[in-house]
C-alpha cells in the first residue's frame, strides 16, 4: 500500500454507505493497524438522494482528510457513479453494482460489476445488507484492510439478531473476488 489509499462509497441515501464507510475506517483504525479518517455526504433527502462516504487509509499520519485520487470507488447507483466517478485514478478499481449501474464509465481504472443488491435481496433474503456484501467485494479486491478486520467491525455495528446474516453478506461479497486477479 502507498501511503495513502483513498476509498469512496457511493449510491442512494438510504443504501448504507455512510454506515460502510464508518465500517471501513474503524475497520482500519480500530481493529488493524492503521490510520483512517472518515467522511460523508450526501444531498437534501433523507432517501434517494446521491450520497457519499470516503475514507482516507494510511500507514502514516494523513493530513487531508478529503478523497482527491480515489484508489477505490464503489457506485451502488447509476446516479452515483455518474456523479462521483470522475477523481478515480489511473490504476484503480471501480465498483459498480450491476443491477443498477448500466452506463459503466471508461478511463485509466479497472472496472468490476457484481449483482450486489440481487445477492442480498435473492440469496440473503434482504436488501439491507447489501453494503454489507460490498464491503466484502471491496475487502477482496483492495487487500487495504484485512478480511477479519472488516469482519470485526461490521460483527460490532450490528445488532445480535443480525450477527449471522451479516457474516454471510460479508462472506459473500468477499467470495465475489476470488478468482480475480
Amino acid at each position: 500500500m502507498s501511503d495513502r489509499y483513498e476509498i469512496r462509497l457511493s449510491g442512494s441515501g438510504g443504501q448504507g454507505m455512510i454506515l460502510a464507510g464508518i465500517i471501513m475506517a474503524e475497520a482500519a483504525a480500530i481493529y488493524g493497524d492503521k490510520n483512517a479518517v472518515q467522511s460523508q455526504s450526501y444531498g437534501p433527502e433523507s432517501r434517494g438522494g446521491a450520497s457519499k462516504a470516503e475514507v482516507i487509509i494510511s500507514e502514516g499520519p494523513i493530513d487531508y482528510p478529503k478523497a482527491t485520487a480515489i484508489d477505490c470507488m464503489l457506485a451502488m447507483t447509476q446516479e452515483a457513479c455518474t456523479k462521483y466517478h470522475h477523481d478515480i485514478k489511473d490504476g484503480g478499481i471501480l465498483i459498480v453494482d450491476s443491477d443498477s449501474v448500466k452506463d459503466v464509465p471508461q478511463g485509466g481504472f479497472r472496472v468490476h460489476g457484481f449483482p450486489i443488491t440481487s445477492i442480498a435481496r435473492d440469496e440473503l433474503g434482504k436488501v439491507i445488507v447489501a453494503n454489507i456484501v460490498s464491503l466484502g467485494a471491496m475487502t477482496g479486491l483492495t487487500k487495504v484492510v484485512s478480511y477479519e478486520s472488516v469482519e470485526q467491525a461490521v460483527l460490532a455495528r450490528v445488532p445480535a439478531a443480525f450477527v449471522d446474516l451479516n457474516k454471510k453478506a460479508l462472506q459473500r461479497g468477499y467470495e465475489l473476488t476470488r478468482d480475480l486477479k
